[in-house]
């Protein structure tokens, strides 16, 4: 178990450092009020997330180790959205329909509502 927190925390970090790299290069690139940053990261995190695992099912040439480094690690630490789309993507081939719907409807909704009551907190001290 040691290992596995090991892999996952440390590509966390790589991830996270890899996601402020491309935020802050895309906010100095692109002057606009728009988040363009967190899109590209949630974007290309979403194709990484998607490579690392068909790569992984069609050859196996990655281990469990080297997806959860990969996929859980980098991927989660660069952006959650990938996780998200890729669950999501892999209920849509299983055609469960409703629980995609439902999943995005609420990580959306709730996502901002906790966002919002995140913030109403702090303004309510």
């Amino acid at each position: 178990m040691i290992k596995i927190l090991l892999l996952v925390g440390s590509g966390g970090f790589i991830g996270s450092v890899l996601r402020y790299l491309v935020q802050h290069f895309m906010h100095e690139k692109f002057e606009t009020g728009f988040p363009v940053g967190t899109l590209t990261v949630n974007i290309l995190g979403s194709f990484v997330i998607g490579f690392i695992y068909a790569i992984s099912e069609k050859t196996g040439v990655l281990s469990a180790e080297w997806r959860l480094f990969l996929a859980v690690g980098i991927c989660g630490g660069f952006t959650t959205f990938s996780s998200f789309a890729y669950e999501s993507f892999k209920m849509l081939g299983l055609e469960q329909f409703f629980f995609v719907a439902l999943y995005m409807g609420l990580s959306l909704f709730m996502g901002l509502l906790a966002t919002y009551l995140g913030i109403l907190s702090i303004k309510l001290i």
